[in-house]
């Protein structure tokens, strides 16, 4: 497996694919974003009584070897470890659409970065 593989672990198996270090750390940046969003939400929620203000979604989109999608809600998770991401992956032959736990997509795009320096 190549040094600039991302692997993603799903549910259900996991799926590698190439992915260069600029681009995750921009994927990096916007799970961060979408993070904020999430604690957000959860705080105002836990804050009882206090009107919750809607948070953008966010949908983060990549084309390289693979066109690579995340997009989630904040709005419809109760914390944010509790939140998933739909994620796409494809290329001109094949298409994976799944959920994903966002908490795992978070620790595999830091590893990946933890990989390549």
């Amino acid at each position: 497996m190549s040094a600039n593989n991302l692997t993603l672990n799903l549910t259900e198996g996991s799926i590698s694919f190439s992915f260069s270090p600029q681009a995750a750390r921009e994927l990096k940046a916007a799970l961060d974003q979408l993070m904020n969003s999430l604690k957000a939400v959860a705080a105002k929620t836990s804050a009882g009584g206090t009107k919750v203000s809607p948070q953008r979604p966010i949908e983060y989109r990549h084309t390289g070897e693979v066109f690579l999608e995340i997009f989630c809600n904040p709005n419809i998770w109760a914390t944010p470890f509790a939140a998933k991401v739909l994620l796409t992956v494809r290329d001109d032959k094949i298409r994976l659409s799944t959920e994903a736990e966002l908490t795992r997509v978070i620790e595999d795009v830091n590893l990946y970065l933890e990989q390549v320096g």
